[in-house]
């Protein structure tokens, strides 16, 4: 097993924490159906703030996994799509969905049996 303070371990981490991040996987799970404009990004993720929605799609710009074109109209139209890397990240964010859907019950239970017997042993 790496040593988890190595600059890879660290690079891993600082990586899966962004696209793990929950606006993140939200974004790139819209954007897998098409191009959309921010304010249709915000329609469809009802959610998230301005501010957030703003950070997350620059995050992923700066990361290779969305591109931005800006077409000079008046107003001027901004359009996000996801990269051939964004695509490649489709697969594993759908399978966790997935994994997640198909466990969410499993999970419920152990939160509530844990929480019962911590209950129990502050009685």
């Amino acid at each position: 097993m790496k040593d988890p303070t190595s600059p890879v371990c660290r690079t891993i981490s600082t990586l899966l924490s962004r696209i793990g991040d929950k606006w993140t996987v939200l974004v790139v799970q819209t954007l897998a159906n098409g191009p959309r404009r921010f304010n249709e990004l915000r329609r469809e993720i009802p959610s998230v703030s301005q501010r957030m929605l703003t950070l997350t799609l620059r995050n992923l710009e700066r990361d290779g996994l969305v591109s931005r074109t800006v077409t000079p109209t008046i107003p001027p139209r901004v359009d996000y799509e996801l990269t051939e890397l964004g695509h490649s990240l489709q697969k594993p964010i759908c399978g966790l969905a997935t994994w997640a859907m198909d466990n969410v019950d499993a999970i419920h239970a152990a939160q509530a049996r844990f929480d019962s017997e911590r209950e129990a042993e502050a009685a």
